[in-house]
């Protein structure tokens, strides 16, 4: 679907369902980066990166896709080696399946609980903006 940009700031003005969806969508996109950046500077790699990987897995609603060491590093924050070395510690716990750039999660739950409090922040806020 498309709209021109002229329709969509007219239509965002007017009170009403679509002002409160872009409104909620705003909301809702900005405690996901704030809490994001909280999470990637204070949490271990590992838990950083579970919390990535529960992530994906809701939007994409499949256990397993492709993700390249490269694309993480630069969505955690840390160098490549960090990512190995952190897919490598859950793949050992049998949370998931790392190889060739196609990560399988094996454990959801026990993905969650590895991944920080940050994963619960983000999801819940995901979820009251669809629900």
């Amino acid at each position: 679907m498309r709209m021109s940009s002229v329709t969509l700031r007219t239509e965002a003005k007017r009170l009403g369902g679509f002002h409160r969806i872009l409104h909620r969508y705003s909301q809702s996109l900005l405690t996901q980066v704030s809490q994001s950046s909280v999470c990637n500077r204070f949490h271990l790699v590992d838990a950083r990166l579970a919390r990535w990987l529960l992530m994906t897995n809701d939007r994409l609603g499949l256990p397993e896709f492709p993700l390249t060491q490269e694309f993480l590093s630069n969505m955690l924050g840390v160098r490549r080696e960090g990512v190995s070395k952190a897919a490598g510690a859950l793949q050992a716990r049998k949370l998931i399946r790392y190889s060739r750039g196609v990560i399988t999660i094996l454990d959801r739950r026990g993905l969650e609980a590895k991944s920080c409090h940050c994963y619960g922040v983000i999801k819940a806020e995901t979820d009251a903006y669809l629900n």
